[in-house]
C-alpha cells in the first residue's frame, strides 16, 4: 500500500478502491512540483479508460478517490495539470487588468500563468456574488471594477487568481445574498484569502447595512434564514441577524443601495 492510500485510510476510515496504487505515479509527480496532462490522458498513463478521472459516474469509488487526495493531502497550489476544461473554470471580471480588450473578460486557466503578473489598472475591486447583478452593474456602470464570484463555484483558476491579485495589494469589498447560503459562501471566500483585511472585505455589505437591509427589504423564509456554522464572527453577527429577523434579502433587491456604496467605497482615497 502505498502513502496515498495509508494517508486516506487512516483519515476517513473507508478502504481504498482496487485501482487507487495505479494513481501513486501522477500523486508523485505532483509531489515532484511537475505539471500533469489532462485528466483523461492522466487515466490513460495509470492504465485507466479515459473517462474514469472525468466522470464521476463512470468508476464513482476511485473518482471520489481522485478527488479527495487531490483536495486533502495536496495543497491547491501543488495541483498542477493541464485542464482541457475552459467552460465552469473562468475567471469573470471587468476592469480589473490594464488592457484594451472588451469587457468583461473570462479567463480561463491556459490564462492563468501570464495573468499572475499582467499589469493592473485598478487597486480595488468589488465581489459580486450572482451572475445577474454582475451583468447588471456592469452594463449600467462600464468602468467599474468587479469580479463575478458565480455563486458557489470556488474553482482553483478563482482561487489562485484572488490571492495573487491580493498580493498584488487589490482591496476586495464583498457583497452577496443576505441568507444563509450567502453568508456561508462569504465566509468561505474570506477563508481562502490571505492578506485582506475583514474591514475591507465587508466595507460595503457592513454588519449595521445588513441590519437594516433586513429590516427594509427582508422577506420571510425559515429555511433562508436558519442557521449554520460560519467562522468568521462579523459574518457571524450576520447570519444571526439573519436567523433573528427569520428573513433575508436578495441582491436584486439592493440594486439602488449597491450603485450609491459602490461609487462612494471607489472613490475614496485609501
Amino acid at each position: 500500500m502505498d502513502l496515498y492510500q495509508t494517508f486516506y485510510e487512516a483519515q476517513t476510515g473507508q478502504i481504498t478502491p482496487p485501482e487507487a496504487g495505479q494513481l501513486a505515479p501522477l500523486f508523485d509527480r505532483l509531489a515532484a512540483g511537475q505539471v500533469l496532462p489532462p485528466r483523461g490522458q492522466q487515466a490513460v498513463e495509470a492504465g485507466l479508460t479515459a473517462h474514469e478521472l472525468n466522470d464521476p459516474q463512470s468508476n464513482p469509488p476511485l473518482y471520489r478517490y481522485y478527488q479527495w487526495i487531490l483536495t486533502h493531502y495536496f495543497q491547491p497550489e501543488q495541483v498542477q495539470e493541464m485542464s482541457a476544461k475552459l467552460i465552469g473554470m473562468a475567471f469573470v471580471c471587468a476592469n480589473l487588468f490594464a488592457t484594451d480588450l472588451p469587457q468583461p473578460l473570462s479567463l480561463n486557466p491556459w490564462q492563468l500563468p501570464a495573468l499572475l503578473t499582467f499589469p493592473l489598472c485598478q487597486q480595488k475591486a468589488v465581489i459580486i456574488e450572482n451572475n445577474g447583478v454582475f451583468v447588471w452593474l456592469h452594463a449600467h456602470h462600464p468602468t467599474w471594477p468587479l469580479i463575478d464570484q458565480q455563486g458557489n463555484d470556488f474553482n482553483a483558476t478563482y482561487l489562485r487568481l484572488m490571492r495573487n491579485l491580493e498580493a498584488r495589494g487589490v482591496q476586495f469589498a464583498y457583497l452577496g445574498d443576505l441568507d444563509q447560503a450567502g453568508i456561508r459562501m462569504a465566509d468561505h471566500l474570506f477563508g481562502e484569502l490571505q492578506q485582506t483585511p475583514i474591514a475591507t472585505f465587508l466595507a460595503l455589505q457592513s454588519v449595521n447595512n445588513v441590519a437594516r437591509w433586513l429590516a427594509l427589504y427582508g422577506k420571510t423564509d425559515p429555511r433562508r434564514s436558519r442557521d449554520c456554522p460560519i467562522k468568521q464572527p462579523l459574518l457571524r453577527q450576520q447570519l444571526d441577524s439573519i436567523h433573528l429577523f427569520g428573513k433575508f434579502v436578495e441582491q436584486e433587491q439592493l440594486l439602488g443601495e449597491y450603485e450609491t456604496l459602490i461609487q462612494s467605497w471607489l472613490d475614496r482615497k485609501t
